[in-house]
């Protein structure tokens, strides 16, 4: 039989082409991580936690795992930062700004206090306005990489009095965390930064007037509307949410770039997901607070804009002048003329 020549040198040729493409599929090992998240088991974001570890590993065809657990089930959540650093886990869910004292760049990367009033535009500021960059920057001198954010809307206050316009939040005592302690300072608030699990004791018993805690419906899940008969909306302290995907950086970097891309898309695609089922939430929620005898409060936006000033001096003063968290803050604000948020 006379075998053709070229025929022979375009199945070769082929086969060559083909090679550098089946191998790696054939050789790609198992991947397990562990991750804790935030969040109290059986509650919504925990849910969508679930969701996030399920479409990884539908994206890697079950090759890349990781077992989730809640918030403090490993260690308790203010350790799991040092603790993914560390190694002991692969991959933390967290919220910026509870590290924010110590890496002043991260109270600019979790909320922005009467700044963005939207959350599209936060998410906007992360993936087109070269914020996730900025935010890997900042994680990685702690050995530590920023995987993507979860971005939702506004979080409520809870008060015990009437807060009908920004002026009455001076000399309230209220919980907060992260930027939002600083921010709210400045208007007079004598801040206690509370673990989330003590906001309903606290204000049953007196010791603050106000809180953020979460958003409406885990709120009213957690019971407070019961001891804080007044939601006041919107939540200029927590305008917009971004809590992050954050991996050990040496796990990361030991990824096929498949499985790195399986976490990038199936972040994304939570954030969309989670934001969208906490809007239909409140609106469906609102009337609960109503029918427990709460009153619903809402600041002018004439207001919000007249007190804004104030807010960006206190995010200047955040910046503690580290250059990074300056260089965050000069990216965000130029977002936020553009978008009109700013004058």
């Amino acid at each position: 039989m006379t075998i053709d020549r070229r025929h022979l040198i375009k199945t070769a040729g082929a086969a060559a082409l083909g090679a550098p493409l089946a191998t790696p599929a054939l050789a790609q090992s198992a991947v397990k991580w562990r991750m804790q998240a935030l969040w109290d088991p059986g509650t919504t974001p925990q849910k969508f936690e679930e969701r996030f570890v399920k479409r990884v590993s539908d994206l890697t065809g079950g090759k890349f795992t990781i077992e989730l657990f809640a918030g403090g089930q490993l260690i308790p959540a203010p350790q799991a930062f040092d603790a993914v650093r560390g190694g002991a886990l692969e991959m933390m869910k967290t919220f910026d700004g509870y590290e924010a004292g110590k890496i002043p760049a991260f109270a600019f990367t979790s909320t922005v206090p009467f700044g963005f009033p939207e959350s599209e535009q936060f998410e906007a500021w992360f993936y087109e306005m070269g914020g996730l960059d900025l935010a890997r920057e900042a994680y990685a001198p702690a050995g530590l990489f920023y995987i993507a954010p979860t971005v939702y809307g506004q979080e409520p206050l809870h008060s015990k009095v009437p807060i009908a316009k920004i002026a009455d939040l001076a000399g309230k005592k209220g919980r907060f965390v992260g930027l939002a302690s600083a921010v709210m300072a400045a208007f007079g608030v004598s801040v206690a930064p509370l673990p989330t699990s003590e906001v309903y004791s606290a204000l049953d018993k007196g010791v603050i007037d106000l809180a953020d805690r979460g958003d409406l419906t885990a709120n009213f899940e957690a019971g407070l509307a019961e001891v804080a008969k007044f939601v006041i909306l919107p939540g200029i302290h927590q305008p917009t949410t971004a809590t992050s995907y954050v991996a050990n950086r040496g796990a990361y970097e030991k990824l096929p770039a498949e499985f790195k891309a399986a976490l990038a898309v199936a972040a994304r695609e939570i954030s969309a997901a989670l934001r969208q089922h906490i809007l239909v939430q409140d609106a469906q929620v609102l009337p609960k607070y109503v029918a427990k005898g709460c009153t619903i409060q809402r600041f002018d936006a004439a207001d919000i804009a007249a007190n804004r000033p104030k807010a960006v001096a206190a995010w200047q003063s955040a910046t503690k002048d580290n250059p990074l968290a300056k260089k965050i803050l000069e990216s965000q604000m130029g977002f936020m003329k553009s978008l009109g948020v700013l004058g």
